[in-house]
């Protein structure tokens, strides 16, 4: 491919300190600082692999993650490692996604995709490699990404007239593009959709999160005028929250970017947060109405219904797999991953239990015919007859990668017609019911109705726990304090970017957004004391 210049070297190269921290032992957990020596890889050894009897060991011997309270960090880490979802890459930043990590993401597209096409977009593919000159065309664009750029100067051996720029998001070549294809009035509305890999050099990376390279995809059209553009843009915001309500369980909140946090290039972004579960904020998905901005920078115009030359209105918006990290940090707990059933790669795990060999048969066959009912009723489901490994330990594997439906099947169940189901979010035996029939007519519907429960347990706790930390404040004093209590703080706000930079620096936080819920009533700004029109949300992120 050539060779990537990449910007401050040494500081790349140095690898990061980890502050030590007390954990309880774990004979599976490991440390996994991203980024690691190889000694300390993600697939030094996968949960499969230990060989110690599950079964045989002590309650705290069988953690195989750190305490989420104790170092969430480490446990995010863990579960990663743990459940198989990735693994880290030989470059520096990069990760590996796993088969369980990218079914999570092939569920995203395949919901996202379905919703794309059915508002009016096609799917489509431009090139990795963008001249580093279409970059400079935009002023605020290059000095918004230019950090972050990865360089190819070598091809073939030979110094590149040009340098190339690794895709670190699309607008400048679509607009190269767009002004190739777009002449008349009749060739608008211009609405496409890419599915594909961006590269952004970050100095501090967190797998899924934050990596050198990344999954998204990105949305792209040109309208004729800049109502058509703004609704474009507020539409698409709309169909990432309905994802992240409906279908990951996160109850993100919806709204407008400050002009501080505003895409490089943009007139406006709106974006959505999520409130992970250490209460920092996950910029979610983001949707941004361009203006003319890249339009008039690559004089991308068409002609009107009167025959003048007008620029196009443009928007962009993009999800990445980052909301498979928001998935982890939303839901998982001690025990693991928790996949809301609707995005989760396995929606039911069936485990047959049999002590002695002549039961072995009957118990196998009732578990395959199970498989086959719900399979065929569109269940996702996955038959665990693996001999190598105990029930006990089936059980922890399966929660630890987050199974929404656990079903168990013994000898007994056998000869009663009936199974157990255990539902991942209910630890213990509250979240078992015995006795479920195993007849079709009767089996399938529970099992559907369970998952749907699990779906809305899912997001009415992840909404709790959203909505009891997020605190009104009506002054700097009390967003501080609030900020520093690790909550997100909600005021009325009316400032300059100057003291919105002032926030940042002083507690860390700056403005997610303006939701698009507003309360009634005259407001105060916090900061100044003068009216204010709107409230924001402050808190510290990802």
């Amino acid at each position: 491919m050539g060779a990537l210049r990449l910007p401050s070297l040494p500081a790349i190269l140095v690898r990061p300190t980890r502050p030590s921290t007390s954990r309880s032992p774990a004979i599976f957990r490991r440390s996994f600082p991203f980024l690691p020596p190889a000694a300390a890889r993600f697939s030094a050894r996968s949960t499969a692999e230990v060989s110690t009897d599950a079964s045989t060991k002590t309650k705290t011997q069988d953690r195989v993650i750190t305490p989420r309270s104790l170092d969430f960090n480490a446990w995010y880490l863990d579960i990663i490692a743990n459940a198989e979802l990735a693994d880290y890459g030989p470059v520096r930043g990069t990760m590996v996604i796993r088969p369980y990590g990218y079914a999570i993401w092939e569920a995203i597209q395949e919901y996202l995709n379905v919703k794309f096409k059915e508002t009016g977009h096609s799917n489509m593919y431009f090139p990795q490699f963008i001249p580093y000159s279409f970059i400079e065309k935009e002023a605020s664009h290059v000095e918004g990404f230019s950090p972050e750029l990865a360089l190819v100067t070598i091809g073939g051996g030979k110094e590149l007239e040009e340098k190339l720029v690794v895709r670190p998001t699309s607008e400048t070549i679509v607009n190269h593009m767009f002004t190739q294809w777009i002449h008349s009035h009749r060739d608008l509305p211009l609405m496409i959709n890419q599915w594909a890999n961006v590269t952004r050099w970050e100095m501090r990376t967190k797998p899924f999160v934050r990596t050198l390279e990344f999954l998204w995809q990105e949305g792209h059209t040109a309208h004729a005028t800049p109502e058509e553009a703004e609704k474009e843009a507020l539409q698409m915001i709309d169909v990432y929250t309905k994802f992240a309500y409906e279908q990951a369980a996160i109850p993100v909140i919806a709204g407008r970017k400050s002009k501080v946090e505003t895409f490089a290039g943009a007139d406006r972004t709106y974006t959505i947060e999520a409130m992970m579960g250490d209460r920092k904020a996950l910029q979610a998905g983001t949707s941004h109405n361009l203006g003319q901005n890249f339009s008039r920078a690559f004089g991308t115009q068409f002609t009107d219904e009167n025959g003048l030359r007008q620029h196009v209105w443009q928007t962009s918006w993009a999800i990445s797999t980052r909301f498979v990290g928001g998935i982890i940090m939303t839901h998982g707990d001690d025990a693991g991953l928790m996949v809301p059933p609707r995005v989760a790669p396995i929606q039911v795990v069936i485990v047959p239990i049999w002590k002695k060999e002549e039961e072995k048969s009957d118990v196998l066959d009732a578990a395959v015919n199970v498989y086959e009912v719900l399979k065929s009723a569109g269940v996702k489901v996955k038959l665990d007859d693996s001999e190598q490994r105990t029930p006990g330990w089936k059980f922890n594997f399966w929660e630890m990668k987050g199974v929404p439906i656990r079903i168990e099947i013994g000898p007994r169940d056998v000869s009663n017609r009936s199974l157990v189901i255990s539902r991942r979010d209910i630890p213990g035996k509250q979240g078992k019911v015995f006795g479920v029939s195993m007849e079709p007519a009767i089996l399938v519907p529970y099992v559907k109705d369970k998952l749907d429960e699990i779906q809305a347990a899912l997001l009415s706790m992840a909404t709790s726990f959203r909505d009891s930390n997020i605190v009104d404040v009506s002054s700097y004093d009390e967003l501080k304090a609030a900020i520093s209590a690790g909550k997100w703080a909600k005021g009325p706000w009316s400032a300059s970017d100057k003291d919105e930079l002032k926030v940042k620096e002083e507690t860390g936080a700056t403005i997610r957004c303006y939701p698009f819920e507003q309360p009634e009533g005259t407001k105060t700004c916090l900061m100044t004391g003068n009216p204010a029109d709107e409230v924001a949300i402050f808190a510290k992120s990802y």
